[in-house]
């Protein structure tokens, strides 16, 4: 089996998110790949983090990232020979790309995995530990992940989970430990992106519904994700969409895709979107 491609938009998805609108193209991306899209979430600061997300279209070289925030990402993947599975991934606090380099006590620190889980390091887009498992999600099937943050001193472990509907349970699958002052989860956001970049792969259309989601605010209550703004990377391709559609935030890039809905850089608010998870809870990490 072949490793999991990390995302390239990872590292810098948030700085894109909150620069893509100022800086101008970056014509070397020109017919190369789809264009990455996201949805960044109006939400404070959070000790957990649910997302469902739907594929409505995909092609091998798809991520579509579900639940990120400034330190690490968890979504879905397509890979480029169509092998389909779960990343969730972890940055170490320093800067520099090659993983041996990076001392032993700045480490990302597994805490725990599911024995499903392959765990390992990761570098060429910062460093930091890295995860994932098969998983045979399906076009048109909805997946609801979630993450935990738990502050342990100047760390925090972030926890990624699967709602698994047949159990009626989540499911725990890995704990990462991250050097970072103890933070929790800030700058919620959710992207696709074509890794693949073979020209071809511009072609092909990739679209996903994200909804319902939900955070925990400060008084320990489940709040609705209602308001996003639709960003994309520095990719001059004008095939990309955002929206609402059945109370759910929509992305689409790729192939004969049109902006006909959302504006780049506007915000949507949904409307009809449930208040609350409900059942199962969501456990403690």
């Amino acid at each position: 089996m072949e490793a999991p491609a990390t995302s390239r938009a990872g590292r810098t998805a948030l700085a894109v998110l909150l620069a893509s609108l100022t800086l101008g193209a970056d014509e070397r991306l020109a017919g190369l790949a789809c264009r990455s899209v996201h949805l960044a979430y109006a939400a404070p600061d959070t000790g957990a983090f649910i997302q469902e997300v739907t594929v409505e279209r995909s092609a091998p070289g798809t991520y579509v990232m579900v639940c990120g925030w400034r330190g690490g990402y968890f979504g879905i993947q397509e890979g480029d020979r169509g092998q389909r599975r779960l990343l969730f991934s972890v940055w170490d606090p320093t800067v520099g790309d090659d993983p041996a380099a990076v001392p032993e006590a700045q480490r990302v620190r597994l805490l725990f995995r599911d024995p499903e889980v392959r765990v390992g390091r990761f570098g060429d887009e910062g460093t930091g530990g890295q995860s994932f498992m098969p998983l045979a999600w399906k076009e048109g099937v909805p997946v609801r992940l979630a993450v935990t943050a738990r502050l342990e001193g100047d760390r925090t472990a972030y926890t990624g989970w699967i709602l698994e509907p047949a159990r009626g349970a989540w499911r725990r699958l890995v704990t990462f430990s991250a050097l970072n002052g103890g933070r929790r989860l800030q700058g919620l956001y959710s992207f696709i992106e074509d890794f693949k970049r073979d020209r071809v792969s511009l072609t092909q259309p990739r679209r996903a519904a994200f909804g319902p989601g939900w955070f925990l605010d400060g008084a320990g209550a489940w709040s609705p994700l209602v308001t996003a703004r639709f960003t994309a990377d520095r990719n001059p391709a004008a095939s990309i969409d955002a929206g609402q559609a059945q109370g759910r935030f929509f992305l689409a890039t790729g192939g004969e895709t049109r902006n006909t809905h959302l504006p780049l850089g506007e915000r949507l608010t949904l409307s009809g979107a449930p208040q609350g998870p409900g059942d199962p809870i969501l456990p403690e990490p």
